[in-house]
């Protein structure tokens, strides 16, 4: 019986006892605040050099291209070019069967000719019939005939002519020349092939020097770009430049020569062409490239590592130290580059930011900081 009553007595009392513990061990938790700092690592906000760019993804385009198209019907009797050849404007590349355009020429040439002659013969005959009108010799009769044969061989001379006009036309589209200095692509015919107006595509014709590159753009960037148009002498010398698929820098500088007339509906966006020379041929129609266009941030420019910012229904924050807890500061960020982002507004030299702990804070949040990590000492431009 006393080995019950003890038992039960050590029940009773344990509880009691391991609450006055964990009281103990609570009051020193709230008299020590240190202990529920979250341990962070700092970052120095400092100003580097950077040039700053936007990339676009970008289309090499001709300034001129063109299909050619046969306009007559017959073979292809001659071809003067080489597949990826250059040409100049007016060299001959195809030739159609020219004999029966050459018989139609002359015939028409023939019919001109009789249509001068109906007309020399009529005319000297009302010539000599207002001679004898004068004179009372002659019926008016007669001579309002003369005058209507003079007014149809003068018709029939006109037509005659356009005969002529209409013949030369074809004859000449048998011969199919290059309407501009460029360079013509691979031959989709060979010679003895069959032709007929507008069918088979020949071949097509582009210009290569200069060439441009188109990218796209939303409608929030097109006052910036329309600026760029409209006031050129404001553009940097290398304000617009493309990377190759390579990771090659073009050499050559673009200039700005248009941007698209309207918005897309759809799409909210439009499109942007840039002028480059080509004077080796490097870029070549079709080709993709990175459009890379300087921005505001050049020179000297607040940057940090990206990781210190976290983004919160489409804006961004970054926590900056204050003595000892973190206040929760928006930013407006400019160009990434490297793990790195320029800071355009919400901070100032020499800020410590949190760079690493960010998961565990709040607005308010008191820390504990560890070693702040320096700055590099360069920013570099984009890529």
């Amino acid at each position: 019986m006393k080995l019950h009553y003890a038992w039960l007595l050590a029940a009773i009392m344990s509880p009691a006892i391991l609450a006055s513990c964990g009281g103990k061990e609570n009051a020193q938790q709230q008299q020590n605040p240190a202990a529920m700092a979250v341990p962070v690592n700092a970052y120095e906000v400092k100003k580097q050099d950077v040039t700053g760019t936007d990339t676009y993804p970008g289309t090499v385009v001709p300034l001129q291209e063109v299909e050619l198209r046969p306009q007559v019907s017959g073979y292809i009797t001659d071809i003067y070019v080489q597949d990826g050849q250059r040409v100049t404007k007016g060299q001959k590349m195809y030739e159609i069967d020219r004999t029966r355009y050459e018989a139609a020429y002359r015939q028409a040439q023939a019919n001109l000719q009789s249509a001068q002659a109906n007309l020399e013969k009529f005319q000297k005959d009302l010539e000599r019939y207002e001679t004898l009108e004068a004179k009372e010799a002659i019926a008016r009769q007669q001579v309002d005939y003369a005058r209507t044969n003079v007014q149809t061989a003068k018709a029939q001379v006109a037509a005659a002519q356009a005969q002529v006009s209409s013949a030369a036309n074809e004859l000449g589209y048998a011969v199919i020349n290059a309407p501009f200095d460029g360079v013509i692509g691979i031959s989709n015919v060979r010679v003895g092939a069959q032709v007929s107006p507008g069918q088979p595509l020949l071949n097509t014709i582009s210009s290569m020097q200069p060439i441009a590159v188109d990218f796209v753009i939303n409608e929030q960037e097109v006052g910036r770009f329309t600026n760029y148009l409209s006031n050129p002498k404001s553009q940097p010398d290398s304000l617009f430049t493309i990377a190759l698929n390579n990771g090659e820098v073009y050499p050559h500088v673009g200039k700005l020569i248009t941007v698209d007339r309207a918005i897309g509906r759809q799409s909210g966006t439009t499109t942007v062409r840039v002028e480059f020379p080509n004077p080796d041929r490097r870029l070549i129609p079709g080709m993709t490239v990175n459009v890379r266009v300087l921005n505001q941030d050049i020179g000297e420019q607040l940057v940090i590592p990206y990781k210190a910012v976290t983004e919160q229904l489409g804006e961004y924050f970054v926590y900056v130290i204050q003595g000892d807890s973190v206040h929760q500061q928006n930013v407006q960020l400019g160009t990434r580059f490297s793990g790195n982002v320029v800071v355009r507004e919400g901070l100032e030299p020499g800020q410590d930011i949190v760079l690493e702990g960010i998961q565990k804070l709040r607005e308010g949040a008191k820390v504990q900081v560890g070693t702040a990590q320096e700055a590099p000492q360069q920013a570099p431009a984009k890529q």
